[in-house]
């Protein structure tokens, strides 16, 4: 009991270290790519991500969850763009937020990546939507819509990246 307790222990320190930044352990499965949108076209872009909420509200969050299991906030921002957007991007934060612009979260537009620094070495990551309100894999509730407005967004934001 207390070696499983402290095997326990030592996983929820590594998720809370890492968040969702670090290369998952699980291989990624293979996802259809839908054919490439105009990502200047924001009503049709939202439209098309929140069809993808729609599909995913509720998945559990999973580190290095890929399905509609469990997910993870990176492999849920891929599986959207590539599903939905038709943009193959990467499967990390690490790596998401290399790609694009930088954008000042005020001229934040419908289908910008919005990235948040939750820890010294962690990051996470989810798709803006419009009126401050962004989609992402919670730790705590899943996939969900919050607000950048919400405090503990407003203190961990780290900034945001387009993809065009």
């Amino acid at each position: 009991m207390f070696n499983l307790l402290k095997v326990s222990v030592v996983s929820v320190f590594i998720l809370m270290l890492f968040g969702c930044s670090s290369t998952p352990s699980q291989k990624s499965q293979s996802i259809k790519i839908a054919k490439k949108v105009d990502l200047s076209q924001t009503h049709q872009v939202k439209n098309l991500i929140l069809s993808q909420y729609a599909l995913w509200k509720g998945t559990p969050y999973e580190y290095g969850g890929t399905d509609l299991n469990g997910v993870d906030c990176s492999a849920f921002v891929q599986n959207t763009y590539r599903t939905k957007l038709g943009y193959n991007i990467p499967r990390t934060t690490r790596t998401q937020i290399k790609l694009g612009s930088n954008v000042s979260k005020q001229k934040l537009q419908v289908g910008d990546i919005v990235f948040f620094k939750t820890g010294r070495n962690s990051l996470h990551n989810g798709i803006y939507i419009g009126d401050s309100k962004f989609i992402h894999a919670s730790t705590s509730k899943g996939v969900t819509i919050s607000s950048l407005e919400n405090r503990y967004w407003q203190q961990t934001y780290y900034t945001s990246k387009r993809i065009r």
